[in-house]
């Protein structure tokens, strides 16, 4: 897993309330191994008719957001169910970061467990956030894990922001430093080794 480092890109509005795991990325798909990759399949049936073209008025397929790594949600973002595949999408698809109201809770573990960010924002400001980028296609956002920071400025008639975002301190440390939970665990195993001796030999009836 690559280390989060500081994301300057497009930020794409994403104006739906309650987008699901299966609007993210179809149950029909979750037989592709991971290897096969899922960025193409990203919000298939709600980006693509049924022939298999991509409808113009949905925002990932504009010319102006592409290539954007920071989508800027509604509330109640990846609800649905428990499928890692959501997250796998939305990172293959070249996204970094989603910012949200508020995010389905397994899918909000999932995006840490995968170097994915999900970052909360009070909802009047992220309806603030998606009005400005609406009315500058292509605009940029600067993500700042290090800092806990969302910078502007989104375009030229918006002006600069600022936002603070909370974060758990040991996800954020695990992000920065591009490990998952398994390789910091194997990233203690002195530690770990050293506890298990001095545990045998205080305790050798166990």
């Amino acid at each position: 897993m690559r280390k989060f480092e500081t994301v300057e890109a497009v930020a794409a509005p994403l104006d739906m309330p309650n987008v699901d795991t299966d609007q993210i990325i179809p149950a029909r798909f979750l037989w592709r191994a991971r290897s096969d990759g899922y960025g193409e399949l990203l919000f298939n049936d709600i980006r693509s008719e049924t022939d298999g073209s991509k409808k113009p008025d949905f925002v990932l397929n504009r010319a102006a957001y592409a290539g954007a790594e920071v989508l800027v949600a509604d509330r109640n973002f990846g609800c649905g169910s428990s499928r890692e595949h959501a997250v796998w999408a939305l990172s293959d698809a070249g996204l970094r970061v989603v910012i949200a109201p508020s995010f389905g809770d397994i899918f909000f573990n999932n995006s840490f467990k995968n170097g994915f960010l999900p970052i909360v924002l009070p909802e009047a400001r992220c309806n603030e956030l998606r009005a400005a980028l609406a009315r500058n296609p292509g605009a940029k956002l600067v993500v700042d894990l290090e800092a806990q920071e969302v910078r502007g400025p989104v375009g030229v008639n918006d002006g600069f922001a600022i936002d603070h975002f909370e974060i758990d301190p040991f996800r954020r440390e695990l992000l920065l430093a591009g490990m998952d939970d398994i390789s910091f665990t194997l990233s203690q195993s002195e530690t770990i080794g050293g506890f298990e001796e001095r545990y045998k030999a205080a305790m050798p009836w166990v």
